[in-house]
């Protein structure tokens, strides 16, 4: 398949810009294995469940990566770090800077703070920077809550919290894992409460979950990288799942990644490392049987795992059913949960 085969109509107004008052009143589009959609709203997930399914989340937790900064100029620009790859180092994205040799020093300032910085060297299209200090120290304090490129408005007090899952624990994304934004304390309660079992894999979400893809042909495209954990207990989870007859569900398209990431061998296996995992159309899941996702950017590598997921044309009449009943699209966005279809 190519990229144009992706591609929809979405008016603007359908970009949600803010969180909804309570994370579970948004709206989920339920994609049946074998029947039409079913427009249901969040509330409903739990019963969507069966007892003895595995429900796995994606345990990352957003860092606030956009810097501001100045050059030795005075020239203003913005770094968005992609990776902590040291106590005092990063991968950065740097905008309004067209060549920032290295041994350039650099300062970045916010909320009554600042620290120094010093290009090292490039890796592709990121700047490796070393601070002066840990950004342990000083993360919290000096950056801001990376909101993706579609929000069009300036971070807010809110966004600390409902940018972030309720789950997330283990920091070092700089993208939230949305499809677990629906969830707060009492809707897991509810889960739990059913019988379902609840993993967690962590994948650290890369600016490049935003990057285009730039080529036609599928086959040619080139995945970024992202760090990926998924523990033995996972593994095991799964395993006991399978012998009960219970599914693996997925919160998220990260979730998917991984667990087929841990499975690339042909069996599901403990994996720390990283993932540059592609999946379009015509891929042979091992692992995940039912996804919980958000609503993606046409023409993304998210939409081409959904797609490969769900049947490609089940996927796109879902998406077009969900423009015109005026679903709120993206990050701050509704949800759909999509069923498998069994296997030819």
């Amino acid at each position: 398949m190519r990229r144009q085969h992706f591609n929809y109509v979405l008016p603007a107004g359908l970009i949600a810009q803010q969180p909804l008052p309570q994370r579970r009143s948004s709206r989920l589009l339920h994609l049946p294995a074998a029947t039409a959609p079913r427009d249901l709203t969040f509330t409903d997930f739990p019963v969507l469940l069966r007892p003895g399914d595995l429900l796995v989340l994606n345990d990352t937790r957003v860092i606030p990566a956009r810097l501001r900064g100045r050059r030795p100029t005075g020239g203003r620009l913005e770094a968005l770090i992609e990776r902590q790859i040291g106590a005092s180092e990063a991968l950065v994205q740097l905008r309004g800077a067209k060549s920032v040799p290295p041994g350039t020093r650099l300062e970045f300032a916010g909320g009554g703070h600042s620290v120094a910085a010093t290009v090292t060297g490039r890796e592709g299209e990121f700047c490796r920077l070393s601070f002066d200090r840990p950004l342990a120290d000083w993360l919290d304090q000096i950056g801001e809550m990376p909101l993706p490129p579609y929000i069009d408005r300036a971070p807010q007090a809110l966004d600390q919290s409902r940018y972030q899952t309720v789950y997330g624990s283990q920091p070092g994304a700089v993208a939230a894992p949305t499809a677990g934004l629906h969830f707060d304390a009492e809707s897991l309660a509810q889960i739990a409460a059913r019988g379902i079992d609840i993993g967690h894999v962590t994948l650290h979400v890369g600016a490049g979950t935003f990057k285009p893809v730039r080529v036609d042909d599928l086959a040619t495209h080139k995945m970024h990288a992202e760090r990926v954990r998924v523990p033995q207990a996972v593994c095991d989870q799964v395993a006991a799942a399978r012998s009960r007859g219970g599914r693996v569900v997925a919160v998220g398209t990260t979730v998917v990644r991984s667990l087929e990431t841990a499975a690339a061998g042909g069996q599901l296996a403990p994996v720390i490392g990283e993932t540059a995992l592609f999946i379009s159309p015509g891929y042979p899941f091992r692992v995940v049987d039912a996804l919980l996702t958000n609503f993606h950017l046409p023409e993304s590598t998210l939409l081409m795992l959904v797609c490969a997921f769900g049947g490609y044309e089940a996927v796109m009449s879902a998406y077009r059913h969900a423009v015109a009943h005026r679903y709120r699209f993206f990050s701050y966005g509704d949800a759909m949960f999509v069923e498998r279809p069994p296997c030819p």
